[in-house]
Formats: C-alpha cells, sequence, structure tokens
C-alpha cells in the first residue's frame, strides 16, 4: 500500500482544522478518505462540496438510491469504504 503524508486531526490548524470538524459533525470522526487530502485545505474544501452535492442535490434519485450505488461502484472497485 502507498503511503500519503496528511495531517492527523491533532495537527489541524486554520482552515484544515475547521474542515475536520465539520467532519466530525457530520460523521462522527475524520475518515481517513478526508484525511488523505489534508494537505490541500481548499481542494479537500472542495471535494466535500462536490460530494455534498452529489449526494443531497437535486436529483430524479433519492438518497436511498444514490447510496446504494455508491454501495455498488466502491464494492466494484474494491474499495472498502
Amino acid at each position: 500500500m502507498a503511503w500519503i503524508e496528511t495531517v492527523s486531526p491533532e495537527r489541524a490548524e486554520g482552515a484544515l482544522k475547521r474542515l475536520y470538524e465539520e467532519a466530525v459533525e457530520r460523521a462522527g470522526r475524520v475518515y481517513n478518505v478526508i484525511r488523505l487530502q489534508s494537505l490541500r485545505p481548499a481542494v479537500l474544501r472542495a471535494s466535500v462540496q462536490l460530494y455534498s452535492q452529489i449526494m443531497k442535490g437535486e436529483s430524479g434519485l433519492s438518497r436511498a438510491e444514490r447510496e446504494m450505488i455508491a454501495v455498488v461502484v466502491s464494492r466494484a472497485n474494491g474499495c472498502f469504504y
């Protein structure tokens, strides 16, 4: 497995610290998929916004249908998230 430098929640400052706090509010913790983008907080914010629009924005699909699609795609890609 590749090693990618990340910023731990304990070391986070400024914008990254706020993004981590938001992650904890949403999910109860800071998952690795969030930490992977920690060196570029602006990119992390954009990524979270895109995900939010895809999963919660206007769509002909219900939230449950979108979640089911995400699970199937993750499984097909061998991703345990």
